[in-house]
């Protein structure tokens, strides 16, 4: 019933077996499992190649460690991106808040990771933090060449604006359920519901009832139930339409 397109099964305590069974129980049939560092690409490869289809995954270096990205860095995600379960790039990106790398060092990796998705034709998951007006400015650069989502969204309308005026989507983590989020949930009675994604970031940003505790897959159906609310429709709607949203941006994903 649901899909988590952004989680990082590598960093779980628990296997992807009990990842799994407990995300059945709520209806969480399908997860994206994303890599961030070249360091961490085998494993996030050999969780998804074991469990795929129900487990798809990502390759990308994130914005963090933008300093690691190079031309072997690249060799190695070329040369996995053909590969049934590898169905995006990502985690790429611009995150100023903490710059772990430095912004300029960020900006080259970013770029490069949007050209190499172009041309191995995979959509890409994007994080943008502090960041605003350089992602606006890639996206538009892109435009009409790249497909993805910006993942974990918690930015200004301006920045949903720029990312649905390219024809990404917007994907939605338990921060929608927030006490203090109510910025974010005025932007998503804005997108179109066939924009619309949800996601964990597990096992970071856990939504209420769930605070305190570590986030799991499982968790995304509370992330579901007030993006429903929010939008005036049923769960049982809702979840076909990110289902139809799903394949629309991942077509390599048989599910």
């Amino acid at each position: 019933m649901w899909i988590d397109v952004h989680t990082h099964l590598e960093m779980l305590e628990e296997n992807p077996g009990q990842v799994l069974d407990e995300a059945a129980k709520e209806k969480v049939n399908h997860m994206i499992t994303i890599g961030c560092h070249p360091k961490d690409f085998d494993k996030v490869c050999d969780i998804s190649k074991a469990h795929y289809p129900t487990i798809a995954a990502t390759l990308g270096v994130h914005p963090h460690d933008a300093k690691f990205y190079d031309d072997k860095v690249e060799a190695t995600i070329r040369s996995r991106a053909p590969e049934n379960f590898i169905i995006g790039i990502g985690e790429i990106g611009l995150d100023y808040f903490y710059n772990h790398s430095d912004p300029d060092i960020q900006r080259n990796a970013f770029s490069r990771q949007m050209e190499m998705a172009q041309s191995v034709g995979l959509p890409v998951e994007i994080h943008s933090r502090d960041a605003e007006d350089d992602t606006a400015n890639e996206l538009k650069r892109c435009k009409g060449r790249n497909t993805g989502m910006m993942h974990c969204f918690s930015g200004t309308e301006k920045l949903a604006r720029a990312a649905l005026d390219v024809g990404f989507y917007i994907s939605i983590s338990g921060v929608i359920t927030f006490k203090n989020a109510q910025t974010l949930r005025d932007i998503v009675k804005t997108v179109p519901l066939d924009r619309l994604l949800i996601e964990t970031d597990a096992p970071f940003l856990a939504p209420v009832p769930m605070r305190g505790k570590k986030n799991k897959p499982a968790f995304v159906a509370h992330t579901a139930k007030v993006v429903a609310s929010i939008k005036g429709v049923s769960e049982e709607d809702l979840s076909i339409q990110l289902k139809k949203n799903v394949k629309s941006l991942f077509p390599k994903w048989n599910i």
